[in-house]
């Protein structure tokens, strides 16, 4: 009797918990990875990837619950910035990457002069696009990298077949998606403050700042110099997709509510002890402007293939300046 190799079963992929893209205060920062340390997680990336201005937490507090991960029988990795503007930045890049304590998650290429050789992540702002890229971060050291968010089945099946030996893929699997980077700071422009005088008013939209069209749909979300889907991206109805390609880690990205039960719900889904509807529906509730996944399909990313568009009552679509 033979075994359809279409059929036979996968090896179920990992969770991870991305790095907070948001400026939450510190107490909620250190009261959201206390909840984390007892969440289904394999790995927690801990680090500020977005904006260096924001300094409630130093890369010694990050240090400090890289230790808590470890202890409580998970992997730590710190991420570091994905856009390098000053010296100062440079600076703090540069002592993050020599401590050897934690793996590292490369933002920046930058990052990888002051790893020198050391095994590191590729994150998602790493545009690892062809297995050219793939096999010349694994020279350097590469252990695993976060497929870019554009990037689809396709792409992703390419490269895993290819992939040098040791190397783990990871995909961004739930959460607004992480568009572009930007030296100014349009979360501040639409307050008419300067990036230097900000006064950290992204802290005011947990969840980034809603763009909506001038019809009123939601569109992408402002977060400081980095700009969101304001959709929710969701690889839920692609587990087993997924799994057959051989990817080994999902992201789950942090968000201000329900962070601990989305983890959940996928790892109930994973363990067959859900099943993906009841996850999806579950999840729709904690999505605030909707559900989409194209950029899995080879769509626009705000399209919608296995996950519902509609969007829950409850959260006002808020217009911003643009021009």
């Amino acid at each position: 009797m033979t075994t359809d190799p279409m059929h036979r079963e996968s090896p179920r992929p990992r969770l991870s918990l991305g790095p907070i893209l948001y400026h939450w205060p510190r107490e909620q920062v250190l009261e959201f990875y206390a909840e984390m340390l007892e969440a289904p997680l394999d790995v927690i990336y801990l680090g500020e990837t977005v904006c260096s201005k924001r300094r409630l937490l130093r890369p010694e507090d990050y240090w400090e619950l890289a230790e808590r991960v470890v202890a409580a029988g998970k992997e730590a990795v710190i991420s570091t910035l994905a856009l390098i503007e000053s010296d100062g930045e440079l600076k703090t890049l540069r002592r993050i990457c020599a401590d050897e304590r934690f793996l590292v998650e490369a933002n920046d290429l930058a990052a990888l002069d002051f790893l020198e050789g050391r095994p590191f992540v590729a994150g998602h702002a790493i545009n690892l696009y062809n297995q050219r890229t793939l096999a010349f971060l694994a020279a350097r050291g590469l252990r695993r990298w976060v497929m870019p968010v554009e990037l689809g089945r396709d792409t992703a099946a390419d490269l895993l077949r290819s992939r040098p030996h040791g190397v783990e893929c990871e995909l961004f699997a739930f959460g607004r998606l992480p568009l572009a980077y930007s030296a100014r700071c349009f979360t501040a422009y639409n307050r008419d403050r300067q990036k230097d005088d900000c006064q950290f008013c992204c802290g005011d939209d947990p969840d980034g700042l809603l763009v909506a069209t001038q019809d009123g749909d939601p569109f992408l979300a402002l977060n400081g110099i980095q700009t969101q889907s304001a959709g929710t991206h969701n690889l839920l109805p692609a587990l087993d997709e997924v799994a057959r390609l051989g990817v080994d880690l999902l992201r789950i990205s942090p968000q201000s509510h329900h962070t601990r039960e989305i983890v959940e719900t996928f790892s109930h889904c994973l363990q067959g002890e859900l099943d993906v509807e009841t996850g999806l529906a579950r999840l729709k509730e904690w999505a605030p402007d909707g559900l989409c996944d194209g950029y899995w399909s080879g769509q626009a990313g705000i399209a919608v293939a296995g996950a519902d568009a509609s969007r829950p009552s409850g959260f006002a679509a808020a217009s911003v300046r643009t021009n």
